[in-house]
This record gives C-alpha cells, structure tokens and sequence, in this order.
C-alpha cells in the first residue's frame, strides 16, 4: 500500500497534485491510501519523551490512524504547500511525531519508499528546501528516498501552482517533474514486488 499525506490545511493545489499522482498509482494496479491534514487535530510534538518511556505517543489525536497506515505502507508520499521556504507547519507536525512510532519499534519505517511533492506559490518559491526537509525525514527514518533524478527533477517534484488549483493545472514543467518522480518510485516499488 502506498500513503499519500496531503499536508495542506486547504484543499487546493496540493491536495489536486496528491490525488492525482494517487490515481495514476491505482490505475496502474498500486493500493492507495489519502490521508489530509485538513480538518484534523495533529499537534504538534511535545518532545516530553513519554513514546520513550511508554512506547505510544502521549497525545490521543488524528495522528494515530497515520500511524496505523504508516505501518502497513510500503511506499511514503509526502505532498507539501510551500510554507516560508519549506514544509507546511502540519507536515512538521507529522514528521516530529513519527518519533513514537520509532519509540514503539525502531524499524517501523525502515525500508520503505519515499517520494516527496512540493508545491509553491511561485515557481521558485522554496520547493527544494521543502523536498529536502522531506528527505531528511526518510534518511532519519530508514525510508529509502527517492526523486526523479538528474535533469529536471533532481530532489523529486516540484509545482507552481500560483496559489490556485487553475494554476498548477497549467504547470506543464511541474507535471514532467512529477512524472519523472512518479516513474522513479514506481520503478523501485516494482522491484521490491516478490
């Protein structure tokens, strides 16, 4: 199963990208999961250390059926709004608090797939940061990174959606990004396959 995180509050550019990459997956035969931060309470992590001690995060919220399709998942996909030159505060969010799936089992992420999606107001307004907060996420997880290589997709996907849904529909550059991205990690999917 792949998850598909939407870290956008707004279902706008971010969540179209999501679901559509989401789609091409399914039609190609991949199970898939969508899971948005919009209307969810995630809070943010306190860093109290009760996951060490306890082996479950301390607080009892949205974050917890992530965590239920964060275990079952054999590929990532993370899809971010660019925020100040990064991830949105909501995918922060699900990042730091990962640290008690860790805590519960240090491999619970190892070995899976990572793709990341970000998405910016501008062309470059902060979508390589973005990628890379995500990637350092995976490296810090054990979750295999993976972008759509040299030549126009170096760190993964990369979207200008002029803060509007019509807006990314018109990025034919951001779309070849994403379909370099989509086909590296389906690739790599594919020879985990038995």
């Amino acid at each position: 199963m792949i998850v598909g995180i939407c870290g956008s509050p707004r279902k706008q550019a971010t969540h179209y990208v999501l679901e559509r990459t989401l789609e091409t997956l399914e039609d190609e035969g991949f199970e898939t999961e969508f899971f948005t931060v919009r209307g969810k309470n995630i809070s943010p992590c306190r860093h109290c250390d009760y996951c060490l001690r306890n082996r479950e995060c301390v607080l009892k919220d949205d974050m917890y059926p992530l965590y239920d399709l964060l275990r079952g998942a054999q590929g990532i996909i993370i899809a971010t709004p660019v925020y100040n030159g990064g991830v949105s505060a909501q995918v922060k969010a699900i990042m730091d608090r990962c640290r008690a799936l860790g805590a519960e089992d240090y491999d619970s992420l190892r070995g899976k797939l990572g793709m990341g999606i970000a998405v910016g107001g501008d062309r470059c307004g902060g979508q390589e940061p973005a990628l890379m907060q995500i990637h350092t996420f995976y490296i810090l997880n054990g979750v295999i990174p993976v972008s759509g290589g040299s030549f126009g997709a170096n760190l993964g996907a990369c979207l200008w959606s002029r803060d509007t849904v019509e807006g990314v529909k018109e990025d034919s550059y951001g779309f070849k990004t994403l379909d370099k991205t989509l086909k590296m990690f389906k690739r790599f999917l594919n020879s985990q396959t038995p």
